[in-house]
């Protein structure tokens, strides 16, 4: 009798807590939609400030949101690097690479504004995150094979070029840039003198008495 009531009570509890979570769950959904659409109007004004803290707490009430907040941040990087405020748009893509780590886009507009601030390391790391997800894309092979060339690396940007004439075998930006590499190849490689014919000792003279 005593176990038949305890039973009865915990399923009497989990049954509330069901209840009480379903009630919850659309309140939440409902105050993450009130907020995301208050976010994408705020967007719209350009109040980029604004539209993120409200696309931030939809987000936190439903991750369906993470998208459209991703986006924003997209947005005001793209308004900081128009104003030369590089570190700024620098800092809003990778907010937006945290929330859609797989979206090629932000990565590519991140490395532009590196390029602009001439610090081709990240811009290639960032290409490389491009090209593990989009391995056979020539246009981010050549960008690249481009920074690589920049940075005197021939090696990895004749990989690179290689990849994509494999693909495009007509591509006119990797064909032009093998023909660079090859020459900046044959300029560097290391001179090899031309050994000097070996001289033999000439004969002693024989000497009439």
């Amino acid at each position: 009798m005593k176990k038949t009531f305890v039973f009865t009570f915990i399923a009497t509890l989990a049954l509330c807590a069901l209840q009480l979570s379903g009630a919850e769950a659309p309140k939440d959904a409902k105050e993450a939609n009130k907020l995301a659409r208050e976010g994408a109007e705020a967007s719209k004004n350009q109040e980029w400030d604004k539209a993120i803290e409200l696309l931030r707490k939809a987000t936190d009430l439903d991750h369906k949101y993470a998208d459209e907040l991703s986006a924003v941040y997209q947005q005001r990087g793209y308004a900081d690097a128009t104003n030369q405020q590089f570190q700024d748009a620098i800092n809003d893509y990778g907010e937006a690479i945290k929330l859609t780590p797989q979206d090629v886009r932000v990565y590519e507009q991140r490395a532009a504004v590196e390029m602009k601030l001439q610090d081709y390391d990240k811009a290639l790391a960032d290409y490389s995150e491009v090209i593990k997800l989009k391995p056979n894309e020539v246009r981010y092979l050549n960008y690249r094979a481009y920074i690589y060339e920049l940075k005197k690396d021939l090696k990895n940007s004749m990989a690179d070029t290689d990849k994509v004439l494999k693909v495009d075998p007509n591509n006119p930006e990797a064909k032009s840039r093998k023909s660079r590499l090859s020459a900046s190849e044959t300029a560097n490689a290391p001179f090899t003198p031309i050994p000097a014919p070996s001289r033999r000792p000439s004969p002693t003279p024989h000497h009439k008495p």
